[in-house]
């Protein structure tokens, strides 16, 4: 029975140690507080190009860390946040970018949302008057008096 207890605690406790070496923490030190939420700001914004949707602040790829030393030293340099990006995607490609610029070719990309609300706003509006003028147009003059009989039966009620 002791034996069993030893083996459940030695096994918790690998699986602990293997639990914090997973999580790796970068210490970067800052000349001010604003450089620092610049950096952490700009690590957020700025996606890994290994990685499926994940920001290079929270990525453990390669390229993510090499991507954060950059950030890191464009800023110690000086440099603006503008130039940071441009120059990230310059080495890495627009992917990098969470929210892509408004250029000829990201157009399309920023504008179909809204026309595509547009025109759905289009085709409710002809389906709705479509219908309209097909159920008006549906019943007889009998049905008509009929259905203008019941209605106003209903209101004087």
């Amino acid at each position: 029975m002791a034996v069993i207890r030893f083996l459940g605690v030695a096994l918790i406790l690998l699986l602990a140690a293997g639990l914090v070496h997973g999580a790796a923490i970068e210490v970067r030190e800052f000349d001010s507080p604003v450089l620092e939420e610049r950096y952490k700001s700009l690590t957020a914004s700025l996606r890994c190009p290994t990685c499926q949707n994940q920001a290079i602040d929270d990525s453990d790829a390669p390229v993510s860390g090499d991507m954060r030393d950059r950030v890191y030293a464009m800023l110690q340099d000086g440099r603006s946040d503008m130039e940071i990006r441009s120059h990230l995607v310059e080495r890495f490609g627009d992917y990098v970018l969470y929210n892509p610029r408004l250029e000829g070719r990201t157009y399309l990309l920023w504008g179909l949302p809204a026309g595509l609300v547009v025109l759905g706003g289009v085709l409710v509006a002809l389906l709705v008057r479509v219908r309209r003028n097909a159920s008006a147009r549906a019943l007889s003059d009998e049905e008509r008096a009929r259905l203008d009989a019941l209605i106003n039966r209903g209101r004087k009620s």
